[in-house]
């Protein structure tokens, strides 16, 4: 399977809202430890919005699949919703009729750029950005290797999963966990682990048990 189709593409969308709907009180519970806790409602709603947009559309490709997804982040509350907003208009502005690896690894550079920029997060700051990161320097290795989409998606969820584990003992620098000082360490950013199942969700071994 060298590319993803529209239909491929909706079912990785599909799984995704199905797995952080499953995990959502997981994610708003780490929020609480190291933030305000609102996480996982404004996520919550981000995906309600999304699965309308989905609907009302009926996407006939992967473009339009994340556009309808980029739009409901982008019509959220909270910090991370819009910042998730922006991260998937990049992988819009990537796509076309087809996923392919190149065109994956290209809507991962820049929409950890666009991240980056707007939230001034660096790896090591504790936000999703230490996800976001790694997976798109695997999924460029991947590309580059010759991987097709779901090689490289799951090359990209590894990678996301470590960078999201490593934000257990961080000191936050950039969001609410920041404000909360050492409180905040020993608990994983649920951004970062948000993005990894993203990747994960793409794989074709991707479950829901």
């Amino acid at each position: 399977m060298e590319t993803f189709t529209t239909a491929e593409t909706r079912a990785w969308i599909d799984r995704f809202i199905a797995e952080i709907t499953r995990r959502g009180a997981d994610l708003t519970e780490l929020d609480r430890r190291a933030g305000d806790g609102d996480y996982g409602t404004n996520l919550a709603s981000a995906l309600r919005r999304a699965e309308a947009n989905l609907a009302a559309a009926e996407p006939d490709s992967p473009k339009a699949v994340f556009t309808a997804v980029a739009n409901a982040f982008l019509h959220t509350g909270g910090t991370s919703g819009p910042l998730f907003g922006m991260w998937f208009r990049e992988f819009a502005r990537a796509f076309g009729n087809e996923i392919t690896p190149a065109a994956l690894a290209e809507a991962a550079h820049n929409a950890q750029i666009v991240v980056r920029r707007l939230g001034l997060a660096e790896v090591g700051h504790k936000t999703m950005v230490d996800a976001m990161v790694p997976a798109a320097e695997a999924l460029s290795a991947a590309a580059a290797a010759g991987a097709d989409v779901p090689a490289a998606l799951r090359a990209a969820a590894a990678a996301a999963h470590e960078g999201a584990a490593a934000t257990e003992q961080l000191l936050a620098r950039r969001g609410r966990a920041s404000y909360v000082g050492e409180h905040a360490r020993g608990v994983v950013d649920p951004g970062a682990l948000t993005v990894a199942l993203f990747f994960e969700a793409g794989t074709t071994s991707a479950t829901l048990a």
